[in-house]
């Protein structure tokens, strides 16, 4: 059984409690699919300067945001990690010369667990999550990616959790989505169906808007695309499921990278 990745975007926390479309989009998500023996996933919300990972038997559920709904702090996601499975990614690691730091205690942000409640409610799948690094380039990310993605092939769902545009001193009431952001998605959009590196690992110097979209406080957000693309490098396929906006220009998209197979 082959899996994709998945690169998508977690959007407000208050994601964990809206009912509206794209909530229900991940709601049906995990059904176009088989179910995978376990999950790794990259959190925008975990960056460090070294590969991190969480090895636990059992995670919590982080709160790491404030200002929300006293019912925000009262959720969830009460999930198993996947001990063999870190000792398979530690080899992958070790393999390829990379330093990485396991991290015991310190259970799933909302980067994580808001979207993994969506997709998979009953909280029945071991996940592992992985840090990201902001201030590697678009090419270590990808290729750090592209180490695990002999995983997909062993019924392992690999999701990177982010945001294409994700600038919350933009957000705005507007009944339509900003032109900036939808022609900034849109330029992604083409470079991702064409698998064009070249242009994506140079995004800030060449996508439009990028300044807007991707502010220097917020990279984080945006580059776990770059993990979900490496992931999928033996394919190089890349699909939209889903684009909205909330906010005026809050991103909501989620993007498949490679195929599936039941075999």
């Amino acid at each position: 059984m082959t899996l994709p990745s998945l690169f998508v975007a977690h959007g407000s926390p208050m994601l964990a409690l809206e009912e509206h479309e794209y909530a229900h989009f991940l709601q049906e998500l995990s059904r176009q699919f088989m179910t995978p023996k376990a999950i790794v996933l990259f959190s925008a919300h975990w960056d460090t300067p070294d590969q991190s990972m969480t090895v636990d038997d059992n995670h919590s559920t982080m709160h790491d945001f404030y200002g929300f709904p006293e019912e925000m702090y009262k959720l969830t996601y009460p999930v198993a990690g996947d001990l063999e499975l870190n000792k398979e990614i530690v080899n992958i690691f070790k393999k390829n010369n990379l330093n990485y730091v396991p991290v015991q205690g310190r259970g799933l942000d909302h980067g994580a667990w808001v979207i993994l409640q969506k997709m998979y409610p009953e909280a029945n799948i071991p996940v592992v999550e992985l840090s990201v690094d902001s201030k590697r380039s678009p090419k270590e990310q990808y290729n750090i990616g592209s180490m695990l993605a002999e995983l997909r092939k062993e019924g392992v769902l690999i999701i990177a959790s982010g945001g294409l545009v994700h600038n919350l001193r933009k957000l705005n009431k507007a009944e339509h989505p900003d032109d900036w952001a939808v022609e900034f998605d849109n330029w992604i959009a083409e470079q991702l169906e064409q698998w064009n590196l070249k242009s994506l690992f140079e995004y800030q110097h060449k996508a439009p808007y990028v300044d807007q979209a991707v502010p220097h406080y917020g990279v984080e957000h945006f580059i776990p695309l770059f993990y979900a693309m490496g992931a999928a490098d033996d394919e190089r396929k890349a699909k939209r499921l889903f684009q909205d906006y909330q906010y005026g220009n809050l991103s909501l998209n989620c993007w498949m990278f490679g195929s599936v197979s039941d075999s």
